[in-house]
């Protein structure tokens, strides 16, 4: 392949003069005569002039969060979550930006696109769709289908820890999950429930007094335990809404002068980093958190570098991570 060396030397002129001449160098001083001379040079030479690589726009990115940093703290799934987005921004050179609901109509018109972590209000939501941006929400879909999504296939997950549970035994199985009111004060239901109840009744086993749902804390997690420890006919088994609840579980059941799994057995959802230290470590089903963030970058980066006008929903597996907390029942223990 002909270098503008060999077009320097078949047109006797300088390697520099070449370049200039072949990028159209509009402030070169030189005669028409030269020009043509390297021109037909490089023609001869069947020489061809590479593409200059476009340099990528370094893009600005709003992070949108739901919920307050002492929320984050009590439940670390939406903290895991926003550091692998921040941490895959940084990679990928992009940067990112904090954005405040009360401000969003000002503040978003100053970003390329919005990541959403955590449940919006219908107000929120339609602010967002008015500043018609690219948008990635990641832990629903219901926004929405201009929108694209990071979702955790929530009721395979609950079904797979469910099926664990009978397989090991357990049928008086109880659920302890967390309700959000979002910011026009409208209740948030967790798909958790809806699966949990709809799988015990298919079973026919559902019992409406093994339902607990209060907030995602490990308070209320401790405190709803209590409660289903006390009833006369306990259950074998807690399935709770995040590994936080487990959490507050594992309290109630010593201070009942119970074990875990002995006397009941409990499992989580989310895999939180504490989830394989606590004593016995917890059986939960593991959320892959980090991948969901950076997706949510990639996907919204994607959108606004290509303009991709279809909407995505990609859809998370989980994986249930069987450690200490459920026992197999006897026989006898299952009736």
């Amino acid at each position: 392949m002909a270098t503008i060396k060999d077009i320097a030397e078949k047109a006797g002129v300088s390697v520099t003069t070449v370049s200039r001449i072949l990028n159209y160098d509009e402030t070169l001083n030189v005669q028409d005569q030269t020009k043509k001379r390297v021109f037909e040079a490089a023609d001869s030479l069947e020489y061809q002039v590479k593409e200059k690589k476009k340099r990528k726009k370094r893009l600005r990115i709003g992070l949108l969060y739901s919920y307050s940093a002492e929320e984050e703290l009590e439940d670390t799934f939406y903290l895991s979550v926003r550091i692998a987005i921040e941490k895959k921004a940084e990679e990928e050179k992009l940067k990112w930006v904090r954005l405040i609901p009360e401000e969003l109509s000002e503040s978003g018109k100053t970003v390329d696109g919005l990541i959403c972590l955590g449940t919006f209000s219908a107000t929120t939501v339609e602010q967002i769709r008015r500043l018609e941006k690219p948008v990635v929400f990641v832990d629903t879909i219901k926004y929405g289908e201009q929108f694209d999504s990071v979702v955790v296939d929530i009721r395979h997950s609950v079904k797979e820890a469910l099926r664990y549970l009978f397989a090991q035994g357990h049928r008086k199985i109880a659920f302890i999950g967390g309700r959000d009111t979002d910011s026009d004060g409208q209740p948030v239901e967790d798909v958790r429930t809806d699966e949990f109840r709809s799988y015990m009744q298919k079973k026919g086993l559902l019992r409406e007094e093994y339902i607990r749902i209060g907030g995602f804390m490990p308070k209320y997690g401790h405190r709803l335990g209590r409660e289903l420890l006390e009833l006369p006919d306990r259950p074998t088994a807690i399935l709770t809404a995040n590994d936080s609840l487990a959490v507050g579980c594992y309290k109630a059941v010593q201070e009942a002068g119970l074990k875990v799994p002995e006397d009941i057995s409990i499992i989580g959802f989310n895999d939180i980093s504490m989830a394989k230290y606590l004593v016995p470590p917890l059986t939960t089903v593991h959320i892959y958190m980090d991948f969901m963030g950076q997706q949510a970058v990639s996907i919204l980066e994607d959108r606004i570098r290509n303009g991709r006008e279809v909407s995505m929903n990609v859809y998370v597996p989980a994986r249930l991570c069987i450690r200490g907390s459920v026992s197999k029942l006897t026989p006898q223990e299952e009736e």
